[in-house]
């Protein structure tokens, strides 16, 4: 055990935190086993180490982050480990890459059951069923989604400055004066566009080449987060991986799961499943109409994140593209996205109508939110794309 304490003592010590993630005070910190899930490359293990460095001090043994790589616990059970660190006097356990892990959650809610004096924060992928009704983790775990950075969280490491998040009703009612006090310090636009090719993943901060990074992380997702979770044989990963490119690269609308499902040899059925993987490995997004969800056929599929786009069609990627992909990832974190009847973009709770485009099309409808690229500063109901990325 020794070992670990040594390792968790350096990560503390030598965490490089540029920004500080806001879901650290959005958790509450008192229950005892709480699970923050996110996909691949958002930061999951460097939130685990800076949630140790604000609570603990480096060399404060009641608290210990391990990681379940370390070839050791392919001989020693968590339990076993969680036990013997609590007779230690350990009260705080954080475990990262939980998956990797056989019967993780089974042993988790051993912990839970029988270390009532031990706290585990564990992190994992976005593909892991904590709330399942069938999981021995049900009525137990507390889980929480860690994201990748928001356009205000981009603005904030490229300019130094702080800025607040803001709700959608705040945005809707007040966008005119929040607009005017940040491009009083700054201006957007500026940045936009880099957020949209690099901005959502950390790991951009890295002294890497950003897009090989990128194209790294989202093959291990597949290989890693979807065949090893849903126990996929490793044969089928060209066909996943063919049909995430096919459906990035083709235009925006309802998919044709017949057409697709020839072209990877596979049934319709097969196809939908692997679009529901992909959706859960937080690749891709699905948008239903209202009262409608998987496993119907969704009316349209996005990217989950611009930087995707760029990922996969590496040229020619539209602008339109971007700016709802963009808008419905900085919105879904808190609010319920469908697609609108109202021939607008999207339906937001079951009663704001999103049309997102560089400008107003047809009669103006006072019953639609016009988000529009390109400008600072917006009126009445139309409201700058950028200060959608203020939500968080």
């Amino acid at each position: 055990m020794e070992s670990f304490y040594r390792t968790h003592q350096y990560l503390v010590e030598h965490i490089d935190m540029p920004l500080r993630r806001k879901l650290i005070d959005n958790i509450n910190w008192n229950d005892r086993l709480i699970g923050i899930k996110g996909s691949r490359g958002v930061g999951k293990t460097s939130f685990l180490i800076q949630y140790a460095k604000e609570k603990f001090s480096a060399d404060d043994r009641e608290c210990l982050y391990i990681n379940l790589n370390n070839f050791y616990f392919t001989v020693r059970t968590i339990q076993d480990f969680a036990n013997e660190f609590r007779l230690k006097g350990g009260k705080v356990l954080l475990i990262d890459q939980i998956f990797k892990y056989p019967n993780w959650a089974s042993e988790l809610a051993y912990c839970y059951d029988n270390y009532p004096d031990l706290q585990i924060i564990f992190a994992g992928s976005s593909v892991l069923r904590l709330k399942d009704e069938h999981s021995p983790l049900a009525g137990k775990v507390i889980s929480y989604n860690l994201r990748g950075f928001s356009f205000r969280e981009f603005l904030e490491l490229q300019t130094g400055y702080k800025f607040e998040s803001y709700s959608l009703n705040e945005i809707f009612q007040h966008h005119q004066d929040i607009a005017q006090k940040i491009t009083s310090q700054v201006r957007p636009l500026a940045y936009l566009d880099d957020y949209f090719h690099h901005g959502f993943y950390p790991f951009h901060l890295e002294k890497r080449n950003f897009s090989e990074n990128l194209l790294k992380t989202m093959n291990m997702m597949l290989e890693v987060d979807v065949l090893s979770i849903y126990q996929i044989e490793l044969s089928y990963l060209p066909k996943l991986r063919k049909l995430l490119y096919l459906l990035s690269v083709t235009s925006q609308g309802s998919p044709n799961v017949s057409q697709l499902s020839t072209d990877i040899e596979t049934s319709r059925a097969t196809v939908m499943n692997y679009i529901k993987y992909l959706k859960d490995a937080r690749l891709i997004n699905m948008l239903y109409p209202e009262k409608e969800d998987f496993p119907k056929k969704p009316v349209r599929l996005y990217l989950q994140n611009p930087n995707l786009l760029y990922a996969t069609r590496m040229i020619n990627v539209e602008r339109q593209a971007l700016r709802e992909t963009f808008l419905y990832n900085q919105l879904q974190k808190d609010y319920k996205v469908n697609a609108s009847e109202n021939g607008c973009h999207f339906l937001v709770n079951g009663k704001y109508h999103l049309s997102v485009g560089e400008q107003i099309r047809g009669k103006f409808n006072s019953d639609i939110y016009y988000v529009i690229d390109g400008i600072e500063a917006g009126e009445r109901k139309v409201i700058p794309l950028w200060l959608f990325g203020f939500l968080y």
